[in-house]
């Protein structure tokens, strides 16, 4: 092989190699998502007939109250899941990190363990939880306040989005702990005896060493939770049998898209949905990787 043929070649070599995946890049991510852009600029009734119809797709779901609701009822949940499942993971993973007995591994599996089972299967143990007067959760807070034995949390407007934040924080809890225990296992223990040598007493130790040092964790719970909850489709679905309650109650963002797609048939919409709820996943992801400070202080 002449020379100047064996440096061609060993140039072509890399690009070879790298073909496959390139191939498999554009198949199943870059015209999918080039189909996508174009679908929701497309009216369409089923998958074969397809009218281009510019904007008419984003303006109809800015301005169709159902979208409203599944905004509404989306942010509530994302909120509750920040605000109340993370900071009861954070509190689970505090207690175990502590514990030094042979029990610790078998509290974290049992915790941990609603999340080996999947959305669907615990809507349908909900659904079953929640019936009035014989629901074992009625009964539990029939006990313990004194109401609530009658409670139709999935018929009654008022608590459906109740019910499905109760559902998800007995689901996600043990999985985030398990982010955070993670994250507490690699605090530097020096840096702990230190602070409290010099006085500090377990908040102050908490706040001043052990938050700093698992921030960035933190900042990726956070940000994998509002993704997760932006994304709730599964459970809210089984839970209330394929509906999405009553008044619209248990409607999300992924609900309204599915209800675009399949139950009107309207793929364009969906589409446009889709893009809307891709561009509020990236807008708040980012503003919450910002304000966390995570990306400058990894520099």
């Amino acid at each position: 092989m002449k020379k100047a043929q064996y440096q061609a070649y060993v140039k072509r070599t890399p690009y070879m190699f790298m073909a496959p995946y390139f191939c498999l890049v554009c198949i199943f991510f870059i015209y999918p998502l080039i189909s996508a852009v174009m679908l929701s600029f497309q009216q369409t009734n089923g998958p074969k007939s397809r009218a281009f119809v510019g904007l008419s797709n984003y303006a109809f779901v800015f301005t169709d109250p159902d979208f409203h609701k599944a905004v509404k009822n989306t942010v509530i949940y994302a909120v509750f899941s920040i605000f109340l499942q993370l900071p009861l993971s954070l509190g689970l993973a505090l207690l175990l990190n502590t514990a030094k007995d042979k029990t610790k591994g078998f509290f974290r599996l049992i915790i941990f363990s609603p999340n080996l089972v999947g959305q669907i299967f615990v809507g349908v143990i909900f659904s079953v939880l929640f019936v009035p007067r014989y629901g074992l959760f009625n009964r539990f807070v029939q006990s313990l306040l004194y109401w609530g034995l009658e409670n139709r949390w999935l018929e009654n407007p008022a608590l459906v989005l109740p019910a499905i934040i109760i559902t998800a924080l007995w689901m996600y809890v043990g999985f985030n702990m398990i982010y955070f225990l993670a994250g507490l296992q690699s605090v530097d223990k020096s840096l702990v005896e230190a602070a409290r040598i010099d006085g500090a007493n377990p908040w102050h130790v908490f706040w001043n060493v052990t938050l700093p040092a698992i921030k960035p964790v933190a900042t990726f719970v956070v940000v994998m939770s509002t993704i997760g909850s932006f994304q709730l489709f599964e459970l809210p679905f089984a839970l209330l049998k394929g509906e999405f309650g009553p008044s619209s109650s248990g409607l999300f963002i992924v609900s309204y898209l599915y209800s675009m797609a399949f139950r009107a048939g309207d793929l364009g919409t969906a589409a446009a949905v889709g893009w809307i709820l891709t561009l509020m996943i990236m807008t708040i992801s980012l503003a919450q990787i910002k304000i966390s400070g995570t990306m400058k202080e990894g520099r």
